[in-house]
């Protein structure tokens, strides 16, 4: 058997073991919440900021024979994957940095603990601000003579996709420190992007949230002012271009 071939071979078992290890320590935390406080307690936490603006002795139904199990089961889930997420990183980061230099690794520590801060930062301002403050817009356009029983499986689903929304629009700033670390793109080019980019969170913004222009506006604006942040910071990170002296004094 070749070097190659060993080699290759060496990488898929420590993939394996890493995914391993980030499945598990989901695992552990999915059995932890499941035993306590329990599935049913946390999908009441999650969908508290729809009841609080329902009308008095509302109350979500399912639709599903199942349902009123396995959606709970699957917020459990999802909680225990925020919870386990630093690990889950942190695997992922230990994976390729036999593969980086020295002032790569130095880099890559504090992107992760970035990365895992900004995401839960999205989902903590969706949940909080976001939910409330669109939930009351959409009720107070409801008929009187409508009662709202909202699905609870719907529910779940909509609240996936604005926390992966928002989760991965507060990674703006890391993704645009990536690129200019990287030398793929300078300070002064995102600069000039600054109209495209404003634009581009719009529309990414009409397709991704409820056909709404509250929730629209509630993501864009943090997408433009992310990537503001984003590029103030690359400046610090930025490749320097060498001088003549230096180039004249490499060996």
């Amino acid at each position: 058997m070749s070097e190659q071939t060993e080699s290759f071979i060496s990488h898929l078992i420590e993939l394996r073991q890493r995914l391993v290890r980030a499945v598990v320590a989901i695992m552990i935390f999915f059995v932890a919440l499941f035993l306590w406080p329990g599935p049913g307690y946390i999908y009441d936490l999650l969908a508290a900021p729809l009841l609080a603006v329902m009308p008095a002795n509302s109350k979500m139904i399912a639709t599903g024979v199942i349902t009123p199990f396995m959606v709970p089961v699957k917020v459990t889930a999802l909680a225990a994957f925020m919870i386990a997420l630093p690990i889950v990183l942190y695997q992922a980061w230990a994976f390729v940095a036999p593969g980086l230099y020295e002032n790569e690794k130095k880099l890559a520590v504090p992107l992760i603990v970035g990365s895992t801060v900004l995401f839960l930062c999205g989902v903590a301002f969706c949940y909080f601000v976001v939910f409330g403050t669109v939930f009351a817009f959409i009720q107070g356009f409801a008929p009187a003579s409508v009662s709202p029983m909202p699905d609870i499986d719907a529910y779940f689903n909509f609240v996936i996709t604005m926390f992966l929304a928002f989760g991965i629009t507060f990674e703006i700033p890391i993704v645009v420190i990536v690129l200019v670390r990287m030398g793929f793109v300078t300070v002064e080019k995102l600069r000039d992007a600054r109209p495209y980019v404003i634009v581009g969170a719009f529309v990414i913004a009409a397709v991704v949230t409820p056909p709404d222009v509250l929730s629209q506006f509630m993501l864009a604006v943090p997408m433009c002012l992310l990537y503001e942040a984003g590029v103030f910071l690359a400046r610090f990170v930025a490749v320097r271009p060498k001088t003549e002296s230096e180039y004249k004094t490499q060996p």
